[in-house]
This record gives structure tokens, C-alpha cells and sequence, in this order.
């Protein structure tokens, strides 16, 4: 049913639309893990990663019918301008569907005040921040605890070098799982949005008043970065689905094939631009 909401071709003319899609989505899974499993003694320990499978299987028709459709527009147009006039419009729909995501995440996450909810993506936030004593982060801020920056002797361009090293992993990972299954790279921005979440949980101490700094504080850098996963995520599918469409052989895939590297190339950039306001803009703003 969820699926006839969504006609792509619409979405294409409104792509602001998509942020309704993305909080309808959202507050669907999360509300239905907290009010299923929540109380199962063993599926709840796995809850935060059926929240982000639902919210991919809500996200795969979608993704799967834009896939198709900008691939048959990249059979007709070529080179940097007409690759990013044919595809702006799916990559801001992407965007709208992402923030919804995210807003409505940390919405019902705060609201339910159930940090168990997105376990995995808690563990995931100290695996990042806090490596060495990972079980009792994740036991601190399930219980609520305030949110304490990290420090380190790490210099700054140590930190930009790491992180680009991850954004280039997961854009990577990205790539490969979006040719797999042209759709399937929905977990990746999916799951994204959940950690994210999580973390706006942690940094306003599960208050929902503070929740706008929260999401303000990864979102900086975090929309940009999301934005080049996008991007990677449609050039994978439109990549898969020219091959089996046509083959390698047939000139049709040839240009599908030059707009894939073109939209590559500008996720990579926009990734190296997403570490540098990370490492160096973000800080200013959020200590």
C-alpha cells in the first residue's frame, strides 16, 4: 500500500515532497520495533537493526522505479552539465527523503526514551569515539548520560585524513552494494540516518528541547557528506541497470557509463569538502 503513494515521475516535479515520504517511513519503523519487539527478549537486543530493515523495505520501491528512470534519461544526454540536469532532481529527492529520516528518528527517539531502540548505532557511535572501552560507552549513554566530546592527541589533519578514509570506505561499500542490488544501497543511507539519530540522542542528553542542536551539530557536515553517498548510491544503480539493459557493446551503455564517472567524480568532491567542514568548520560551532 505504502508503495502507490510514491509515483516517481511527481516526485521528480516536487522532490521537497520526499521529506514527508522519509518522516512517514521513519516514524513507522521505529514506532512499530518499539511496540513489537521491544519487549521480546531476544529481538530486542537486534532492534536497531530491524528499524533500519524496515525502513529499507519501506524505501525499495522508490528507489528501485527512480533507479530505472534516470537510467533511461542517461541514455539520451552526456557530458558534466546534462549529467547533473538529468539527475539534480532524483538527488534532491534523495536529499528531502534523507532529512526526513533523520528528523523523524530523533524525534521518536527522544519521545519513546528507549536508547536501546538503536542499540547497534550506539555501539557504533563508540566504536568510532570511544574504541578502547566500547561496552561501557555504550552502557553510559544507554543510560542517558550527557554528551562528553572526545579528546585525543590526534592533530587536525590526522582527523581529516582518517575521516576521508572512512567517507571513501563507505562510498565505496556504497557503490559496490548499489550494483549487487541497484536499490539496495538504501541500507547504507538508511542506516546512516539512524546512527546519526542516535548520536543527536547522545548530544542533547535524550532531551527532545534540544534536539534542533543536535541535529544542527551533524548535519553541517553530515548533509553534504550523505549527499555524495546519494550520488554514488543512483550512479551504482544507473551503472547496474544500463549493463543488464544493454551490455557492454551497445553505445548506449557507453555514455550511461561516462555519466557514472562524472557523477563519481563529483561525489568524491563533495566528500573531500564534507572532511574538511567536519575536521575544521563544524568545531567552530559545536567544542
Amino acid at each position: 500500500m505504502l508503495e502507490s503513494l510514491i509515483n516517481p515521475k511527481k516526485v521528480e516535479k516536487g522532490p521537497w515532497k520526499m521529506f514527508f515520504i522519509g518522516l512517514l517511513y521513519a516514524s513507522l519503523s521505529l514506532i512499530l520495533v518499539h511496540t513489537f519487539f521491544s519487549g521480546n527478549a531476544v529481538l530486542s537486543k537486534f532492534s536497531g537493526l530491524i528499524v533500519v530493515t524496515f525502513c529499507v523495505m519501506f524505501s525499495l520501491p522508490f528507489m528501485y522505479y527512480i533507479t530505472k528512470q534516470e537510467e533511461e534519461e542517461d541514455e539520451e544526454m552526456g557530458g558534466l552539465l546534462s549529467a547533473w540536469k538529468i539527475h539534480k532532481n532524483a538527488v534532491f529527492a534523495l536529499i528531502w527523503l534523507f532529512l526526513g529520516f533523520v528528523i523523524a528518528f530523533s524525534f521518536w527517539y527522544l519521545i519513546l526514551g528507549n536508547p536501546s531502540l538503536l542499540n547497534a548505532q550506539l555501539e557504533t557511535y563508540c566504536m568510532i569515539n570511544s574504541p578502547g572501552n566500547i561496552e561501557s560507552c555504550v552502557q553510559e549513554f544507554s543510560m542517558g548520560s550527557a554528551y562528553v566530546t572526545p579528546t585525543g592527541a590526534a592533530t587536525n589533519t590526522g582527523r581529516f585524513l582518517a575521516i576521508l578514509e572512512n567517507n571513501v570506505y563507505v562510498m565505496l561499500f556504497t557503490l559496490i552494494f548499489s550494483l549487487i542490488f541497484g536499490a539496495g544501497a538504501i541500507f547504507v543511507l538508511a542506516w546512516n540516518a539512524t546512527v546519526i539519530a542516535g548520536a543527536v540522542g547522545i548530544f542533547s542528553h535524550y532531551r527532545l528541547v534540544e534536539m534542533p542542536l543536535g541535529i544542527a551539530r551533524y548535519m553541517i557536515h553530515g548533509l553534504p557528506e550523505i549527499t555524495a553517498y546519494f550520488i554514488t548510491a543512483l550512479a551504482g544503480g544507473i551503472l547496474g541497470v544500463g549493463f543488464i539493459r544493454h551490455g557492454i557493446k551497445d553505445p548506449r551503455f557507453l555514455r550511461v557509463l561516462e555519466n557514472v564517472i562524472i557523477l563519481l567524480f563529483i561525489a568524491a568532491i563533495i566528500l573531500i569538502l564534507a572532511a574538511i567542514m567536519e575536521v575544521y568548520l563544524t568545531p567552530l560551532f559545536f567544542s
